[in-house]
């Protein structure tokens, strides 16, 4: 039976390819001499952990979180990594979790090239030194990255970088350049001719579906690049779609790049830059569309815009969805929620489909008190947590003091007042003990945490019911609280998707209009 558990956590990044002494199969074998080197070594189980690709600037990556849980499971009881940049490159996670985290759990940390050991600190994890590493591995990540955003900036200043996926209307020629796909351009030509005769968005999205011309995304799909979900388009082109193309300045020939930016290091959230930061480089790659018609076209598209209409707010905003097409429900003349995807495809089941906000905003509410349960069980439930609590601290209270007697025992050996036989016997008693001791609390705490969930389940319960009992009408405080989405089917039926299913019995109601 193994009663020492030793994680071996191994990380990759994209650059690290490049350098052999940090590929996966090096890094498994120094990770192993480390261990073979343990006094443990000879009871104990190995479990590897690979990132492979990962960037080390963040926790977000699914072995090191699967490690993590563990640890939080009491299951590990040494993690051993190649260096310190391999954990993470984040000084103040890192350190979060070599000095809060894995000391509670009582899991020991190694960093074999940093020569570290929380074995070998008590009261603290390595000084000065250590501390030094963590911030030159984040400032070695933040200084490629710069260097990297660098060197592409360039590239884009000369006009040599270039997106892998070009705009619909476009390929990749042989040498890479962009080039007018002829399949697919003419139809950028014709949506640009459409909106210069007056058309506006809505319109031409209609004669694009009449003449069965597929979405830039069903083309992509139907030349093997599946990049997005077109399963619910059904052939319908949306309006934003065709804005988006009859603002892009890519189908005269002009290169637009760098529009968007990281947020921060290691992010993978952007956000949209100033337009006087993007890169554009006229007379890039060779044009779909002339200049004068780009021009006339966006300027009869923006008379049919309306600069200055600000936003209608209203009770279920965003939350309403057809429940055919998925798609976001629009709202007409304050009155009425219509299906907006649809209208130009009488084919598509939820042509037609609206319902009054008014019906919708009540039967809503009507649904929400049908389908509350009471809240029961509160103080029963309070005095189960107490009691568990308690038993829980009785627990760690027996593992510190049989850890302490294991501490005592070794003192007494290298004080010399007990000898080696002796101190190995007594020493595997407290092993056992202590194995036992571990597994019995670890299924404590997991009952604890569960019924401490359970606990805060029914405060909410109660909380809930409480605030809806008490309402006479639906408010955006109770909207926000519990719904996720409202979907409307043909045949004047509503489903809603609740925040928290804890307290509903149904998630279906029916209403006629």
């Amino acid at each position: 039976m193994h009663n020492y558990v030793i994680a071996l956590y191994i990380r990759l990044s994209v650059e690290d390819f490049k350098t052999e002494s940090l590929s996966i199969p090096n890094q498994k074998l120094i990770l192993r001499e480390k261990a073979m080197s343990l006094s443990e070594w000879d009871n104990s189980e190995i479990l590897e952990f690979i990132d492979n690709g990962h960037t080390g600037t963040n926790f977000e990556r699914p072995a090191v979180q699967e490690l993590l849980t563990m640890v939080q499971a009491g299951k590990i009881n040494c993690i051993i990594v190649k260096d310190l940049s391999r954990f993470g490159r984040n000084s103040i996670e890192t350190g979060y979790f070599i000095e809060r985290v894995f000391p509670l759990y009582h899991t020991r940390f190694i960093s074999v090239s940093d020569d570290f050991d929380t074995a070998n600190f008590k009261g603290d994890t390595g000084g000065i030194d250590i501390a030094f590493k963590y911030l030159i591995s984040e400032c070695y990540s933040r200084d490629m990255s710069m260097k990297t955003k660098s060197a592409k900036y360039a590239k884009m200043r000369r006009g040599e970088y270039q997106s892998v996926i070009c705009p619909y209307g476009y390929r990749k020629s042989a040498d890479g350049r962009m080039e007018p796909d002829e399949d697919v351009a003419p139809n950028v030509q014709m949506i640009f001719q459409w909106a210069s005769e007056g058309n506006t968005a809505a319109e031409i999205t209609r004669r694009l579906y009449a003449m069965n011309i597929p979405t830039p995304g069903e083309y992509r799909k139907l030349k093997g690049k599946d990049y997005y979900n077109v399963s619910r388009t059904n052939g319908v082109w949306s309006t934003s779609t065709v804005l988006r193309i009859l603002e892009d300045q890519r189908y005269i020939g002009t290169y637009v790049i760098g529009k968007r930016k990281v947020k921060e290091i290691g992010s993978r959230h952007t956000q949209l830059k100033d337009e006087s930061e993007w890169f554009k480089i006229p007379n890039h790659h060779p044009a779909i569309v002339s200049v004068d018609l780009f021009e006339k076209a966006n300027a009869s598209i923006k008379r049919f815009s309306l600069s200055n209409k600000k936003p209608r707010d209203y009770l279920l905003r965003g939350k309403v969805f057809c429940g055919c097409c998925d798609h976001a429900m629009s709202l007409r003349n304050g009155a009425w929620f219509y299906c907006r995807h649809s209208e130009v495809a009488e084919t598509l089941p939820c042509h037609g489909v609206r319902i009054k906000m008014a019906d919708l905003e009540q039967v809503v509410f009507e649904t929400i008190r049908a389908q509350m349960c009471p809240a029961l069980g509160i103080d029963s439930n309070k005095d189960k947590l107490d009691l568990q609590t308690v038993q829980q601290a009785e627990h760690e209270e027996k593992l510190r003091s049989i850890q302490d007697s294991k501490r005592h025992l070794y003192e007494q050996y290298a004080l010399g007042e007990i000898d080696l036989e002796t101190y190995r016997t007594r020493k595997a008693v407290y092993d056992t003990e202590l194995v036992q001791a571990k597994n019995v609390h670890a299924v404590i705490t997991a009952q604890t945490k569960q019924i401490k969930s359970d606990y805060e389940i029914k405060l909410k319960q109660q909380e809930i019911v409480q605030e809806v009992g008490n309402a006479n009408m639906l408010t955006k405080a109770l909207i926000d609280r519990l719904i996720n989405k409202v979907y409307v089917f043909p045949g004047n039926r509503i489903e809603i998707e609740y925040a928290t299913q804890d307290f509903l019995e149904t998630k279906e109601s029916e209403k006629e209009v």
